[in-house]
């Protein structure tokens, strides 16, 4: 089966009522998990996006404390995991404003982690490449915000 165009799908929304549409994305939200989240973020956490940064955050601090610190190579796998569902949490919210938070919150906490990820190649690159890219975003949002992050992003290149 071969799926059709965005534009047709929006068009046949528009030919449903309103229990149709509902009954569509409870059925959407069965068969994957992300699609759940998803609708979660859409429906209840959209509104609030500080709520909701706060929530992903609280989620980053819970998942560097369960990290094993026996060996670096646990660490980098926990560290990936980490990353990558907070892209999955950024794809949601598609905000800039959030991406540059998320991502400078996550190099502070890699930073500051302990054992020292000096001694490990693999993650001082992870640590380099995502402020390379909260960088990138920055330079695309408002001056005012350009300056406040470009603080933190000084900090975390210094220090």
């Amino acid at each position: 089966m071969k799926a059709v165009s965005l534009r047709e799908i929006k068009q046949e929304l528009n030919t449903l009522s309103t229990s149709e549409i509902q009954e569509l994305c409870l059925r959407l939200s069965r068969f994957k998990k992300e699609n759940k989240e998803l609708l979660t973020y859409l429906l209840f956490e959209s509104s609030d996006e500080a709520g909701y940064i706060a929530s992903v955050k609280t989620y980053i601090d819970d998942e560097f404390e369960l990290i094993n610190t026996k060996s670096y190579f646990y660490i980098r796998k926990s560290v990936r995991k980490i990353l990558k569902n907070i892209k999955k949490y950024v794809r949601y919210s598609q905000n800039k404003e959030t991406e540059v938070e998320l991502l400078l919150y996550f190099c502070q906490k890699l930073k500051g982690f302990s054992p020292s990820i000096k001694y490990s190649v693999q993650l001082q690159n992870t640590y380099n490449r995502q402020l390379l890219l909260a960088k990138k975003i920055i330079s695309t949002l408002h001056e005012d915000l350009q300056y406040d992050y470009m603080v933190i992003v000084g900090e975390l290149e210094c220090g």
